[in-house]
Formats: structure tokens, C-alpha cells, sequence
């Protein structure tokens, strides 16, 4: 709870900082807080850790072979799961 709560308050203030600001969890660990929003840890290994489970998830994916829309990298690209996801149509002659 006081690690979200302390991303939280260190995310509002980011957009004013250009530079990545080294931080401290609750828990000891060092990390590296980006303006854009990400966070990284400044352990290498456990770096590499976090992104091996990071990798598995489907929004972290450039784009998943399963979601639909986007063309030559342009446009939206619906994730599986989103309300959008395969609706088909909505003009109504198919109905």
C-alpha cells in the first residue's frame, strides 16, 4: 500500500522533471522514476527480472498477434478483452 501510494504521488509529480530521478521503495529497492511515467530498477538483475515478467503481458507487447485494428503501425489496436474487441459493424445493414 505505501509503495503504490508512494508511486502515486512521485508519478504527479513528473511531468515537471525532464531527467529520470533515482527513488527508494518501501521495500530498499533503488529504482529510476522516467517523466513519461515508467519506472525501471537500477539493479541490473533485478531489472532483467521485471522485464522477462513484464514481456508476458499483452499490453506490453508492440502488438500481440491476437489484437485487432491498426494498419502499417497506424491507427488503434483493440487488445482481446476490450469492449470493442471483434463487434463487427455498427452500420446496421447486417442486421
Amino acid at each position: 500500500m505505501r509503495l503504490s501510494l508512494l508511486f502515486a504521488c512521485l508519478l504527479l509529480a513528473l511531468p515537471v522533471l525532464a531527467d529520470p530521478v533515482e527513488a527508494t521503495t518501501a521495500s530498499g529497492d533503488k529504482v529510476l522514476l522516467h517523466p513519461n511515467g515508467r519506472w525501471q530498477y537500477v539493479d541490473a538483475n533485478k531489472a532483467e527480472a521485471a522485464k522477462k515478467v513484464a514481456d508476458q503481458y499483452p499490453e506490453n507487447q508492440l502488438r500481440p498477434e491476437a489484437a485487432q485494428g491498426g494498419w502499417m503501425g497506424l491507427g488503434r489496436t483493440v487488445m482481446p478483452g476490450d469492449k470493442d474487441y471483434n463487434r463487427g459493424s455498427l452500420s446496421g445493414k447486417g442486421r
